[in-house]
């Protein structure tokens, strides 16, 4: 069984914070997945062996891939916040808004 430490130290590298019950529970469940692991090293040689995804065959799980009629963009965009080029607008993740975005939220602040 992994100790605590050693929960804790994936939980941090994963930037998970851990309740006392969820160290333990996690402690026994990595436990089994390593266990798992090692019980798959015991095999040997699987040079031969296919890959598998089921453990059954599966056949025609998916349904078709045909085109569907969907909403008209301009409903679509209806209730856009921010909408440009015939498309939603979002700000990249981690980037600082510019001094446009930032006056504009300002506009909505005094709006609202």
């Amino acid at each position: 069984m992994l100790s605590r430490d050693q929960v804790l130290h994936v939980a941090r590298l994963a930037r998970l914070e851990l309740s006392e019950e969820e160290l333990e529970r996690m402690a026994g469940e990595l436990s089994a997945v390593l266990d798992h692991i090692e019980k798959i090293g015991e095999l040997g040689d699987l040079e031969g062996v296919a890959p598998t995804s089921h453990v059954v065959a599966v056949e025609n799980a998916l349904r078709a891939d045909e085109p569907r009629p969907s909403l008209p963009r301009d409903v679509a965009l209806a209730s856009a916040p921010d909408e440009a080029q015939g498309g939603f607008r979002v700000p990249s993740p981690g980037a600082a808004p510019s001094a446009g975005e930032a006056r504009r939220g300002d506009e909505r602040s005094e709006a609202e």
